[in-house]
């Protein structure tokens, strides 16, 4: 159920907000993300502050190694994105591992970054809890 969450844009958005929007600039709304591809999205922090274009290239998306993107921007040029998943009895166990460059930037950005993840995964609790009651 993670995994098949992770394909779409949707999951990306919900997650993120309010501390970051992206609108697609090269693809349409039911973008799904696959090996290979790389997408471009107009970024907004919390929502309100545009930040220009970022780039997302996708280098792995499966199941078995998990995802792996290369990221940027014009105002961090290095935001490499690890998600492990790994299948566990009672469900999945997800982890992000984020590489961040942004010369003098950087420890802001690293700032921002770390009460993002914990916020994506408070909502990732969320999303998962809502869907579990939707199936029963």
């Amino acid at each position: 159920m993670v995994f098949n969450r992770l394909t779409h844009l949707e999951t990306l958005r919900y997650i993120a907000l309010p501390y970051a929007s992206f609108e697609p600039l090269n693809c349409g709304e039911d973008l799904i993300w696959k090996e290979g591809e790389s997408f471009e999205f107009s970024f907004r922090l919390f929502c309100l502050i545009p930040l220009g274009i970022h780039r997302i290239n996708i280098i792995d998306f499966n199941s078995e190694k998990g995802i792996y993107t290369v990221e940027s921007n014009s105002h961090v040029p290095v935001w490499n994105h690890r998600i492990y998943l790994v299948k566990e009895k009672n469900g999945t166990l997800y982890t992000d591992e984020v590489e961040i460059y942004a010369g003098w930037k950087t420890p802001f950005v690293a700032l921002w970054a770390k009460m993002f993840y914990a916020h994506r995964q408070k909502k990732w609790i969320k999303l998962l809890m809502t869907a579990d009651r939707k199936e029963l």
